[in-house]
């Protein structure tokens, strides 16, 4: 009898590990200051592990948003990865696949925001961005499928920005990528769509607070106080509602902007 006790608390025990391994996890690839930022904590605190991706030179500042994260009770996890390897993305899943948990959401959210004229714009700079921004999305779409679609169900978030709808002046290789990334996302949301994953593009229509636009802005306090810029928090809500969201009434493409943003 004590035998067949020991035997049904060690199996409870088990099934009590399996459950916690099993926690859905949330992958954001580019999460660092901004708008990545803010979408790993609030996918954390919607109780979720979080994997979060920057290049690996800036790893320590990924660290530093991960103990962040563990302060306040979430679980997070920093990766240095070249997301425009294949062989980095395709052992990046592998590995959270297989010492974390399965892969739930996928945010793919690397700008590559960068400006020249197009007579300045060189070849190394042209590809450079497009594999920033678009072939590296490409990647990490194709290994949240890997992994989503023999499951049934998944979330795959691409980051865009004004640039994936139009081009301008002075942002032909930005505009090039991120076009190209929307084209990605729309084909693999009708692939995928079918087969139970959520593929969706947010637009970014606008400056988001973070180091880049505060290096361009000499004081954003004003512009923060009047929500005259894309806070990452209330960016990031809108990303846990897609995922949140049931099939029935799926959203494929979001744009966000501040209140009185001109478009």
């Amino acid at each position: 009898m004590r035998s067949g006790v020991q035997f049904r608390l060690a199996w409870w025990r088990r099934r009590q590990v399996e459950r916690v391994s099993a926690k859905e996890v949330c992958l954001v690839i580019g999460a660092g200051e901004g708008a990545g930022a803010g979408i790993a904590r609030a996918f954390a605190a919607e109780g979720m592990p979080v994997c979060m991706t920057r290049r690996a030179r800036s790893l320590d500042q990924l660290k530093a948003l991960a103990e962040a994260i563990r302060s306040t009770g979430g679980e997070a996890h920093a990766f240095g990865v070249d997301a425009r390897s294949e062989a980095e993305t395709i052992e990046l899943f592998a590995t959270i696949e297989r010492d974390i948990g399965p892969i739930s959401v996928v945010v793919f959210n690397i700008g590559a925001n960068v400006q020249f004229g197009i007579r300045e714009t060189t070849t190394r700079v042209f590809t450079k961005v497009w594999e920033m921004a678009c072939f590296a999305g490409f990647l990490a779409g194709r290994e949240a499928a890997r992994v989503m679609v023999p499951r049934g169900k998944g979330t795959i978030i691409f980051t865009g920005a004004t640039a994936s709808i139009r081009g301008r002046e002075n942002l032909a290789a930005f505009a090039a990528a991120k076009n190209g990334l929307r084209a990605v996302a729309q084909s693999m949301a009708r692939e995928l769509g079918p087969q139970g994953v959520h593929v969706a593009h947010v637009i970014c229509d606008g400056a988001i607070d973070g180091v880049f636009t505060r290096s361009r802005i000499d004081d954003v306090t004003p512009l923060l106080d009047e929500d005259l810029i894309l806070k990452p928090d209330d960016i990031a809500s809108n990303y846990v509602m897609l995922h949140r969201q049931q099939r029935s009434a799926w959203t494929h493409e979001l744009d966000l902007r501040p209140w009185r943003e001109k478009w």
